[in-house]
């Protein structure tokens, strides 16, 4: 029977509430919220929809509502019957485990770092945390271990010691098994540790560099040679947190999405420490956009279970509901809330860092060997091939204004990116800005070693760019009397959006039109981003070669104090060419201007 939509808006309340969508046999397709229920419901059976939600109300039999008193109620609602009753078309998480802690114990006189589940209730010692996995515990406690040789060892095996063990042997221990290390000192490295943990870092730097200073005046070398050691694995460690203070609370969430696939990352800073993160793979299926997306992962992540909720949550993209979600985090953790996706400083370094979390674990999904066959199979029924195509390889140019042009080519086989076939070409003695003349050089190049037997012929030649640098292409393939490989060009869109382009085969004037949903496009679309990307990363690389080779006495502004703090600071010239520049900004006397020529000089 068909679901009669007039009928049924005609008695819908303006009132804020959630809906259900339930399909012919009372299966919950979707669970949704409105501020105005009426309206929110019409527009699914008014005006364009896109496909995949076309699907979906095609499918509905009844809908079933409930009227909340304000917008927050349905929210919290929502959220709740997302998670229990798990639609097919809506986000889902799954993240049910509790956080994992740092425990340490006060009774014991060489207390150790303890890796808790869940918080218990003793007062014996400290609870640290909560972390975000147990992966981020391990490594924290696996760093503290090294840094400062905090034992690791059960107290029973502590009590029965009669000489040290293999981690003292390999630097991991201090033994205070067998009173290698007295009490006091012993004491001091753990509270250093926890320090480190508790994101205070800078405070056990500032007294490690003094501790090394007076033993070097002292002429213990070798006691300053370890504080040395200490400093830089800190000063590393802080360096990979991006903090450059001493607080922040906050939740990171970054989407990234590609045609078919999408990752969510989401880093937890607590104390102005990183955590760690939780990586997220949920199905778009209605084909949402980022911020609608995001908006919808951020609501389950705290309204649908239970979650430690810091002072701030930053997003990589404005959420839709963005008052709203704050205003109900507020309510629910009885203390004011921030929502924003605007942020700078080492703010913006951790949306940054969550942001390539979420391209990285993107780019994995991508590579499933299961998904990319599937791909491979559907592209040759696109392409209407005998037999699935083996190798595929992508040409695209980067330049700055014709400055420091490179041709990328990349290859794409069955087990995804080729990386030991890819290439660079530096392109030379064409007119700045030609790229249709870059093209034709860089294939020229390529193919002669094709023609020669040199390198392996690919199946399909896919170029990056309009009917022009189609044309150019089959040029080359013409003059060097090459056959059997198969031309792809891809022009982007008017409005450059994925999904949009237009592919042409073979020639010009024969496009290929493919469905935005097709696996086809989607391997077309990935290699076409990834020769992109390894064409800029070309670019880049030969744009700055010439930066690359200085020395701190080289760099205009350095003077021997200013050379001095450096070194100080990161305790030698190695850790200076480590440092970020948000790290070299730290140094006394060194500003941001100043961070960026050192950074520049010492890594291009």
């Amino acid at each position: 029977m068909t679901f009669n939509a007039k009928q049924f808006l005609s008695t819908v309340s303006t009132s804020p509430g959630v809906y259900r969508m339930l399909d012919e046999h009372s299966n919950t397709l979707y669970v949704g919220k409105a501020k105005r229920l009426k309206a929110r419901l019409a527009s699914y059976f008014r005006g364009q929809l896109n496909t995949k939600t076309q699907a979906m109300v095609a499918r509905i039999a009844d809908i079933q509502i409930t009227v909340t008193r304000s917008e927050t109620e349905a929210l919290l609602l929502e959220q709740t019957l997302i998670k229990e009753l798990r639609p097919p078309y809506n986000i889902l998480l799954r993240d049910d485990k509790s956080y994992p802690f740092v425990f340490v114990t006060d009774r014991h006189p060489y207390p150790k770092l303890e890796y808790k589940r869940a918080r218990q209730r003793r007062d014996d010692g400290r609870y640290l945390g909560p972390y975000p996995s147990s992966g981020a515990v391990r490594e924290s406690l696996s760093l503290m271990q090294k840094i400062f040789r905090i034992r690791n060892c059960e107290d029973s095996v502590f009590s029965h010691r009669s000489r040290p063990c293999l981690q003292h042997q390999i630097q991991r221990c201090s033994a205070p098994c067998v009173d290698y290390i007295t009490e006091e000192d012993y004491r001091l490295d753990v509270e250093h540790a926890v320090m480190c943990l508790e994101g205070k870092s800078e405070h056990v730097t500032q007294a490690l560099t003094e501790a090394m200073e007076a033993a070097s005046q002292n002429l213990d070398f070798e006691e300053a040679a370890r504080l040395r050691d200490q400093i830089q694995q800190l000063r590393q460690l802080q360096q990979r947190q991006f903090v450059d203070n001493d607080s922040g609370d906050a939740d990171i969430f970054a989407l990234a999405q590609r045609p078919g696939a999408m990752g969510v990352s989401i880093l937890s800073v607590r104390d102005g420490r990183m955590l760690g993160a939780r990586h997220h793979a949920p199905k778009n299926g209605l084909d949402l956009t980022p911020e609608a997306l995001l908006t919808e992962v951020v609501s389950q992540y705290y309204f649908g279970q239970p979650h430690n909720i810091p002072s701030e949550v930053i997003t990589s993209h404005t959420l839709d509901d963005s008052e709203l979600i704050a205003d109900a985090l507020t309510e629910q953790a009885g203390k004011r809330i921030r929502v924003t996706s605007q942020v700078r400083g080492y703010r913006a370094q951790w949306q940054q860092l969550a942001m390539t979390n979420a391209e990285q674990q993107l780019a994995s999904q991508l590579a499933n060997h299961t998904q990319l066959n599937q791909r491979f199979v559907a592209l040759q029924k696109a392409l209407g091939l005998e037999t699935i195509p083996e190798r595929l390889e992508c040409f695209d140019i980067s330049h700055s204004h014709g400055e420091a042009t490179v041709a990328s080519c990349v290859v794409f086989d069955h087990q995804g990116p080729r990386k030991s076939d890819y290439r660079h070409f530096r392109i030379e003695g064409v007119a700045a800005g030609d790229d249709y003349a870059a093209m034709q050089q860089a294939l020229m190049r390529r193919l002669k070693r094709v023609k020669s037997g040199e390198a392996i012929a690919p199946d399909i030649l896919i170029v990056d760019g309009g009917k022009g640098q189609l044309n150019m292409a089959r040029e080359v393939l013409n003059e060097l009397a090459i056959t059997g490989i198969l031309l792809l060009g891809v022009a982007k869109g008017t409005t450059r959006k994925a999904g949009l382009e237009t592919l042409f085969l073979e020639t010009s004037d024969n496009p290929l039109p493919l469905d935005p949903a097709s696996p086809a496009l989607h391997l077309i679309q990935h290699i076409r981003d990834e020769s992109h990307r390894f064409a800029i990363a070309g670019h880049r690389a030969q744009r700055d070669k010439a930066r690359r080779t200085s020395t701190l006495q080289e760099i205009p502004g350095i003077g021997p104090k200013r050379r001095r703090e450096l070194l100080r600071f990161f305790g030698g010239l190695q850790g200076v060419q480590k440092a970020s520049r948000a790290e070299l900004e730290r140094v006394p006397g060194i500003n941001a201007a100043l961070a960026e020529s050192i950074y520049l000089a010492l890594n291009g």
